[in-house]
């Protein structure tokens, strides 16, 4: 895989150089509430400004339905990475339309610009090769040279991923050289004690990885959502909390095997109960109150780990050498249900551990929470993408880097 310091020494001054970043920014109305994902690509677009490169900055935002939506428009993203760029920055109203052309045309050696959503275009996400083909082609035409430094879309086999770089030089932006090489210290000749932190909604969304991480961990912590399909089949009631029935015979599985192998698998010993799922916009009280896990009343949600469980994590986490954390203990968002992921966190800064946050909701999370970036060994910027590395699986847009 060529990197972008390789195409730096090659010389890109007067070349259109395409970057496909991931600007998935969460937004409140035209806000943006956390601009991690922006400030992560900046150092390659930075240095390649820098160098004089006319810069074409792609990426997606949500999942608009193949046609352009306002609610889905990169326009905020654009502003933003202007200013954290402090220079202006061109926005193309289209993806390869009349504005995109004549927006690249009109760049400088040494300018930006960003291009619309890629997704209000069907062929970037179409199952069809051709017609996903037929958009990277159109895409090919705006640049002389691929940067791929979108590493929270890596996993998906999109046009902007997969096809376009097999139509221009191509090359792994900084963003994308650094992920790969933390995940490879999670992968091999790993520093143990390994310990595994998972929560989130669904345990179907990391089956794949328990599966894979059951071979490699000393010890899996589960929280959020998903930890209440472990209790449930562990024979607990879990009242109205998040369950996944269908899952129940495949997480039982997974214990089963644990104890054979000797994984340690945690779960809660306490957790935080709300009459229901709070709300998130006015952070009106929920009324919580905390109960043994295998206690749960009929009528209540579980809705973060317990302060007894958040003392059990940070002693499992207190020796640990390596540790991955993916995904929120609690609905963090609300100030009553985010004690589980702030002692996740804060026993990762207390660890002398290499500790890699695993993208997504956790990293908003350690941001929201007020955490300091540089406390945790490095936080991720694609959860789905690190997962699925994890599992070991082949992502299409490190394979299309590749020569």
């Amino acid at each position: 895989m060529k990197t972008i310091d390789e195409l730096l020494a090659e010389g890109v001054a007067g070349k259109r150089v395409f970057v496909r970043a991931d600007l998935n920014v969460p937004l409140d109305g035209t806000t943006i509430t956390d601009d991690g994902r922006i400030r992560a690509v900046l150092p390659t677009v930075a240095k390649l400004a820098e160098a004089g490169a006319r810069v074409v900055v792609a990426s997606h935002l949500g999942r608009p339905k193949g046609a352009p939506d306002p609610a889905f428009s990169l326009a905020p993203a654009a502003a933003r990475l202007g200013e954290l760029l402090g220079a202006d920055v061109a926005f193309a109203t289209d993806t390869v339309g009349v504005s995109a052309r004549a927006t690249v045309a009109r760049l400088a050696d040494g300018q930006v610009a960003v291009i619309e959503n890629l997704r209000f275009n069907p062929g970037e996400t179409s199952k069809d090769d051709a017609e996903r083909g037929a958009f990277a082609d159109r895409l090919a035409e705006l640049a002389d040279v691929y940067v791929g430094d979108g590493f929270g879309a890596v996993h998906r086999k999109h046009a902007s991923v997969f096809d376009l770089p097999a139509r221009l030089p191509h090359y792994a932006g900084y963003l994308i050289a650094t992920e790969v090489g933390v995940l490879k210290k999670l992968t091999t000749d790993v520093q143990r004690p390994y310990a595994v932190v998972l929560g989130g909604a669904k345990v179907s969304d990391k089956l794949g990885v328990i599966d894979h991480l059951l071979e490699r961990a000393d010890r899996i912590l589960i929280g959020g959502g998903m930890a209440y399909t472990f209790l449930k089949a562990q024979g607990h009631e879990v009242g109205s909390s998040l369950l996944q029935e269908d899952q129940i015979p495949a997480v039982q599985e997974y214990l089963r095997r644990a104890e054979e192998k000797g994984v340690e698998f945690v779960l809660p010993v306490d957790v935080v109960v709300a009459p229901a799922f709070p709300d998130l916009k006015t952070k009106a009280p929920a009324h919580p109150t905390t109960v043994a896990a295998d206690a749960i009343p009929a009528a209540q949600m579980g809705l973060d780990n317990g302060p007894e469980t958040n003392k059990l994590y940070a002693s499992k986490l207190a020796d640990a050498a390596t540790v991955f954390w993916n995904g929120p203990m609690g609905v963090f968002e609300h100030p009553d249900f985010a004690d589980g992921t702030r002692a996740v966190a804060q026993a990762l800064v207390d660890s002398p551990a290499f500790s890699v946050v695993g993208g997504g909701d956790s990293a908003a999370a350690v941001r929201i929470l007020g955490f300091d970036e540089n406390a945790f060994g490095h936080i991720s910027t694609g959860g789905g993408a690190s997962l699925e590395y994890l599992e070991g699986k082949t992502l299409p847009g490190l394979a299309a880097l590749e020569d």
